[in-house]
């Protein structure tokens, strides 16, 4: 028998990041397949679907865990820590495919199970390029599903509690470039140029009006800018500076009215400093909207296991579960991941690690899950 904690740890030692999945993928495939499962490789370049076949078609589900790490630097001193430089599991995806991973194994040696499951192993969920990839690879063409159901543990929830509600729960990411062009010169003859830090500044402050000013109190929304990056020197007016940022909201037209806000603003505090502007505006992650009926299975299936808050309330981060909601119906959940410790770290916080202990509680969730009623 697997175990599934030593399995959870190996993966953990060895991160792979983006679609830049080998070891991951290839481990969980020899054990799918060892249980009898139909597993097929390389869907969306690295991603990985395995297939328990004992229903019909028209009610298959998909269960999803994400594989990918983060591109980040290890600060755990414990044996299980990262062996590979800048790359490391402080999302929890180790566990989310180690519980999926256990999950299925057990679903396959259970003969009183009698529907078509497919179990959906995607990469680069941290970047929101990997479900659509799966998707653009024939995923819900190739595998249909009447319903998809995706898990992402939680520190500060405790152990054996779960989380989620209808409708809007995961927050859309929206990035913005802003380029403002000045005329650079001497720093004691300001006068002489246009200097794009002063018009870059005022775009800073006006841009926090949108949220204040061209949103309504109902529509959650943020704005920040993250980097302010010039050519300049100590004594140098510089010519170009850059601005970055990120957007979050829950719904499509909160998004478009940030973006339009944002344009009309630049333009405008440009003209009034006689600078120049570039604006590129993107989408990163879309807003996870909930299904009804499926978040009611879900919260089923989760009280069947421990304790279970169906309104949660919506949370800021953003997820690439919820391409996948835009093609099929479903529902994501959060699962406690402990309070004390490690456990209890911020996600992508470098002393952050999976709660081991969680394993059985999201094994027992998809489990009660798959025998919900079609």
């Amino acid at each position: 028998m697997l175990d599934l904690k030593a399995f959870r740890r190996d993966l953990h030692a060895h991160p792979e990041t983006s679609f830049d999945l080998e070891r991951t993928p290839r481990l969980i495939a020899m054990q799918l397949e060892r249980a009898g499962l139909e597993v097929t490789r390389d869907v969306g370049r690295t991603g990985l679907v395995a297939t328990l076949r004992r229903g019909p078609e028209e009610t298959a589900i998909g269960f999803r865990a994400d594989m990918d790490a983060l591109p980040i630097k290890e600060a755990n001193a414990f044996d299980h820590r990262s062996t590979i430089p800048e790359k490391f599991h402080g999302c929890g995806h180790d566990g989310h495919s180690t519980m999926l991973l256990g999950a299925a194994l057990a679903l396959a040696a259970d003969p009183t199970i009698e529907r078509t499951i497919h179990f959906v192993f995607q990469p680069d969920e941290e970047n929101g390029n990997g479900a659509a990839a799966m998707i653009a690879d024939g995923l819900f063409d190739r595998f249909p599903m009447q319903a998809i159901y995706g898990l992402h543990n939680m520190p500060g929830i405790e152990l054996g509690h779960f989380a989620t509600q209808s409708g809007p729960f995961c927050a859309f990411e929206d990035n913005f470039e802003i380029r403002v062009e000045g005329r650079g010169g001497h720093a004691s003859m300001p006068d002489k140029g246009v200097d794009p830090i002063v018009a870059a500044s005022a775009i800073v402050l006006q841009l926090q009006s949108i949220v204040s000013r061209s949103l309504p109190p109902s529509e959650h929304a943020v704005v920040s800018v993250t980097e302010f990056i010039t050519d300049g020197a100590r004594n140098i007016l510089p010519s170009n500076v850059t601005l970055r940022g990120d957007c979050r909201g829950f719904s499509d037209h909160v998004s478009k009215r940030i973006a339009s806000r944002l344009r009309e603003i630049v333009a405008g505090v440009c003209a009034a400093h006689d600078a120049r502007a570039e604006v590129d505006y993107s989408t990163s992650f879309r807003p996870l909207v909930n299904n009804l009926v499926a978040t009611q299975k879900i919260a089923k299936a989760a009280g069947a296991v421990g304790s279970v808050n169906a309104n949660y309330g919506r949370v800021g981060f953003s997820e690439d579960f919820a391409e996948f909601l835009k093609h099929v119906p479903g529902a994501f959940c959060l699962m406690g991941n402990g309070t004390d410790g490690h456990a209890a770290m911020p996600l992508h916080n470098p002393a952050y690690d999976f709660n081991d202990d969680g394993i059985d509680h999201g094994i027992a969730f998809w489990l009660e899950l798959a025998k919900s009623e079609v």
